[in-house]
């Protein structure tokens, strides 16, 4: 599972402001369109894509940066928000010379994915939207987790103890069935981000929903579900891809730690999913 790319396909962006993005940035045959990988709450962009990169990148030049406060990136000023990954997002394929991309984005990545449409619609040929929703807000546990994470929030900024709690957390959620090397890598991975920037973002995926206007998506969309999901229930994300009709729905058997645990059989379906998107222009 450990990622096979060459170190020298990692880049730090320094902008003005003094933040900076970590990215990994793969090239594809010449000419092919460009994917834009956003991944998940509290993972890296390697621990999340890192396995699919040598499948991707023989189809497209492949994107993937950490977002705010994830991994390498630095974290939010104040608040973690959806839209400023987004536009993070914009800044950096500006900086790459990349007029036009694919967004892909798995979990809080795919809502990340939506926004990018949402707000930069010019810069987006398609959607692959991967264990993704039009809301994470509905079930018991995700209500408990919005409720808590002020609190957890602001307890991690006084006691330092509390920044490398993320992973000790995540784990047994994300890690099931993963042993020795691959879990040794994932556990350091999730250690690069801290329980403050955890918190913060799960705040803001609480708060977020595109029921409103998600159906009025105009480019091609593949929606990749997650068949076992008790993150991100199986019928919550088939309503996603109903809700947009001329979506294209790809399936992979596993929870929401499919691309971490089985990462052959997810970067086979991902590739699929990414390929239906077809020329970007």
């Amino acid at each position: 599972m450990p990622n096979q790319a060459p170190s020298s396909a990692h880049h730090i962006l320094r902008l003005r402001s003094g933040r900076s993005i970590s990215y990994w940035h793969l090239p594809g045959p010449p000419g092919a369109p460009t994917l834009l990988l956003l991944h998940g709450i509290a993972v890296t962009a390697e621990l999340n894509w890192g396995a699919s990169f040598a499948t991707l990148c023989r189809h497209f030049q492949v994107i993937a940066p950490d977002l705010r406060g994830h991994g390498r990136s630095t974290p939010p000023p104040v608040h973690f928000r959806l839209e400023d990954c987004a536009d993070d997002a914009v800044t950096l394929a500006d900086a790459l010379g990349i007029d036009r991309f694919i967004a892909v984005g798995y979990s809080m990545g795919s809502l990340i994915a939506q926004l990018l449409w949402r707000r930069h619609p010019e810069r987006v040929g398609g959607l692959v939207l991967c264990a993704s929703s039009r809301n994470f807000l509905g079930t018991t546990g995700e209500r408990m987790a919005a409720l808590f994470a002020p609190a957890i929030t602001f307890a991690a900024r006084l006691n330092p103890l509390f920044y490398a709690l993320s992973a000790g957390i995540l784990a047994p959620s994300l890690l099931d069935g993963v042993h020795g090397e691959s879990r040794r890598f994932a556990l350091a991975q999730l250690h690069q981000t801290s329980l403050t920037t955890v918190a913060s973002a799960v705040a803001a995926v609480s708060e977020f929903s595109s029921h409103s206007w998600i159906g009025t998506t105009d480019v091609p969309v593949s929606v990749l579900i997650t068949t076992d999901d008790p993150i991100v229930p199986t019928a919550r994300q088939r309503r996603l891809a109903q809700s947009i009709p001329h979506a294209r729905v790809f399936t992979v058997p596993g929870d929401h730690g499919v691309c971490i645990h089985e990462p052959e059989q997810f970067s086979q379906a991902l590739l699929e999913a990414c390929l239906a998107i077809g020329p970007t222009g």
